[in-house]
């Protein structure tokens, strides 16, 4: 029999266990990345067994009578045991949805996570969804290179890295979260938005995973030229943040610094470089100039799902 519980701190281990040896393992998914903003969101997730074997976790947030998976990340869909067969998954969200309605929730925001992240073959939960008759609401695109086949780059992306480069431009690892936060929010500004994490928060999450949170800058006379915060998971690289400042867009920084990024998750063998979406609106809009300067880079187009799951009609 399938049963579902809502996480507690005391499954901690359990759970990142589980989510170290699912078929998306991405740290994300654990409890210290998920509870550094816990006050900004109700944690409402779950954990699905059968017969005291743990099948699938959901990390979700509550607010009202509606479960988000998850608020706080841009995607959090079913993460599934490597055993788990589709008749299980179906099982699950209907587990998922009879436990939740009980629970008094009425509505289920379902961002499903792109297939790039996957050890396995792990969009069973797509075709469950589609069963219990969820709608998709959104869709955002996002832009990858395919490292194994990269697209070549634009001549006028290459004209701006080798003027970096006849700069004597380099990029470097960095630990500067205080200028990198103070860069990027001299970019967002313009847009009338701020940075999601402070500098205090990612200082705080790349010493919990050193592995897989890293900046990247290019400086020049101790002036920060442009930076870029790295996500490193088993087969993808993905930038969170990008900025640079108007003196390293004279010179090519930041298109040089992306290039850089780029050959090293080559040279690492990591299958996808990520820039994330490019999209507005609800996925309503599409930045036509933001998606072509990823093109140039030999990026591609994938998406980023949100579905509903109306509990009460």
């Amino acid at each position: 029999m399938v049963v579902c519980s809502f996480y507690s701190s005391e499954h901690k281990q359990v759970w990142d266990d589980f989510i170290a040896d699912s078929k998306t393992p991405l740290f994300l998914f654990k409890r210290d990345f998920m509870e550094y903003h816990a006050d900004r969101f109700n944690d409402a997730s779950l954990m699905i067994h059968e017969d005291g074997v743990l099948l699938a976790v959901l990390p979700a947030s509550r607010k009202d009578d509606v479960l988000t998976s998850h608020a706080g990340l841009t995607y959090g869909g079913l993460v599934l045991s490597q055993k788990v067969k589709a008749d299980a998954v179906l099982t699950c969200l209907e587990a998922i949805a009879s436990f939740t309605r009980a629970a008094g929730v009425n509505k289920i925001v379902y961002k499903a996570i792109p297939f790039i992240f996957a050890m396995q073959g792990a969009q069973e939960d797509l075709y469950a969804l589609f069963r219990v008759g969820a709608t998709l609401t959104r869709r955002d695109l996002s832009s990858v290179i395919y490292l194994k086949r990269r697209l070549k780059l634009s001549k006028g992306r290459k004209w701006l890295i080798a003027r970096a480069k006849k700069n004597s431009l380099v990029m470097t690892k960095s630990t500067n979260w205080e200028g990198f936060v103070e860069l990027l929010s001299s970019v967002l500004e313009r847009h009338d938005a701020i940075p999601v994490h402070s500098a205090a928060e990612l200082a705080l999450l790349s010493d919990f995973f050193p592995e897989n949170i890293s900046l990247r800058t290019i400086e020049c006379e101790g002036k920060m030229l442009a930076a870029t915060l790295l996500f490193t998971f088993d087969t993808v690289v993905h930038t969170q943040y990008l900025a640079t400042s108007e003196e390293g867009k004279e010179v090519g920084a930041l298109d040089h610094l992306i290039e850089s990024c780029i050959q090293e998750s080559q040279e690492n063998g990591v299958d996808y470089f990520s820039f994330g979406i490019s999209t507005e609106e609800n996925g309503r809009q599409l930045n036509s100039g933001l998606i072509a300067q990823k093109e140039s880079f030999g990026a591609r187009g994938t998406t980023i799902d949100f579905y509903e799951i109306a509990l009460n009609d």
